[in-house]
């Protein structure tokens, strides 16, 4: 399962079941897990952490230090869950001493040529298409689908179960469960097909549609349309979530 013509440094640590092709290289202080396949030529650098399950393509770099010029060799990590799918050509930079640890979480796709940055956050089963660039410190939330050649401005957050349009650009936050697209990008909608496809009531659409109608649409500022929502828009975990994260959004959301 391992080809001799891979090198490996004496000190990484090796899981059960793992593929490794050739001219793969392996760094030390690299811990992988159980039942990964990685292709030829990736480059697997130190404090990389990979879990178990994930398929790493040709090209691939992972733990590459930042490209920060803070960065003074602190220690840090790239780390990699489970089930992930990183396709060519990939680049998942080490942490710095802001926050120590690059992640990305489980049941993620990242496409041909994604770049994620020191420090980000990725969460679970989300898309990333192909060329698509995370600066750092960046958060992801789950099952989020980014389109291609997007260009996401460092320390935005994008909301989960949402869609961005490919090509965007943005530097600002982009709430859960809605369409961000156009050029300058803006708010397009809600994800309807989206949150079908993930179980989501009719009921629950029809309020989250409600809530972004009072956030968008209502001519009030920020504040007051939150507290709108609050008294018009039955509460769920759902309605919770967009409040909180609006509430909580450092550089603000789209418009």
């Amino acid at each position: 399962m391992i080809s001799p013509l891979a090198y490996i440094h004496p000190e990484a640590k090796i899981g059960e079941n793992v593929e490794i092709a050739p001219f793969v290289f392996i760094d030390k202080n690299v811990v992988i897990g159980d039942n990964n396949k990685i292709m030829a030529n990736a480059n697997i650098l130190y404090g990389s952490r990979i879990g178990n399950g994930n398929t790493i393509f040709p090209g691939a770099v992972i733990g590459a230090i930042p490209q920060d010029l803070k960065f003074v060799g602190e220690e840090s990590t790239a780390e990699i869950g489970n089930n992930n799918i990183i396709r060519e050509n990939v680049t998942v930079n080490r942490g710095t001493a802001a926050k120590g640890k690059t992640v990305v979480g489980n049941n993620n796709l990242l496409m041909e040529g994604v770049h994620v940055a020191h420090d980000a956050l990725i969460g679970n089963g989300c898309i990333i298409g192909n060329s698509t660039k995370m600066a750092g410190e960046i958060v992801i939330d789950d099952h989020s689908i980014i389109s291609a050649s997007v260009l996401m401005h460092q320390f935005c957050r994008v909301g989960g179960y949402g869609m961005i349009q490919g090509g965007c650009r943005f530097s600002k936050d982009i709430p859960p469960y809605i369409i961000a697209g156009r050029d300058p990008i803006v708010y397009s909608g809600i994800n309807v097909v989206g949150l079908r496809r993930r179980g989501f009531s009719n009921e629950m659409i029809e309020n989250i549609h409600n809530a972004y109608r009072i956030i968008y649409q209502s001519g009030l500022n920020t504040t007051e349309a939150l507290k709108k929502v609050e008294e018009e828009v039955p509460m769920s975990p759902e309605i919770e979530y967009i409040i909180t994260f609006i509430r909580d959004s450092e550089r603000g959301i789209i418009k």
